[in-house]
């Protein structure tokens, strides 16, 4: 399961990055980086989830974010499903979203909810699965 722990790896890295991002002053070219960064993350974060829960025989290889949110909350690997179904859709608000009110609506959930949801999980889940 070598595509578990490179994107593992790689989620630890981003959600360090989204971290170091919101401890900037809120400049708009700082939230627009961290708004940037929320939507990797949130697109990494979910298809890790998704890789995890196939290695443990819970999810098939298909599956859209809010099904593997689901099953993740299913079992147990997150704790609050409402918040992470409003972070899918908050992601998914910003590949549309042209309203600057808006968009920094966003990143104060961002800073306030999300951010922490994500380090809930990310330290969650293994860093190495067993071969």
């Amino acid at each position: 399961m070598k595509r578990y722990e490179e994107r593992r790896d790689d989620l630890a890295k981003a959600v360090a990055s989204l971290k170091a991002g919101l401890e900037e002053p809120a400049t708009e070219l700082a939230i627009d980086g961290v708004l940037h960064r929320f939507e990797f993350t949130f697109e990494l974060m979910w298809k890790t989830i998704k890789d995890y829960l196939e290695y443990i025989g819970i999810v098939e290889k298909t599956g859209s974010p809010r099904e593997v949110i689901k099953s993740a909350f299913e079992n147990a690997l997150i704790e609050d499903g409402e918040e992470w179904i409003d972070m899918m859709l908050a992601r998914n608000q910003l590949s549309h979203i042209y309203d600057k009110q808006m968009s920094r609506d966003i990143y104060f959930d961002i800073k306030n909810i999300y951010l922490s949801l994500l380090e809930e999980v990310e330290q969650k889940l293994p860093s190495k699965l067993d071969n």
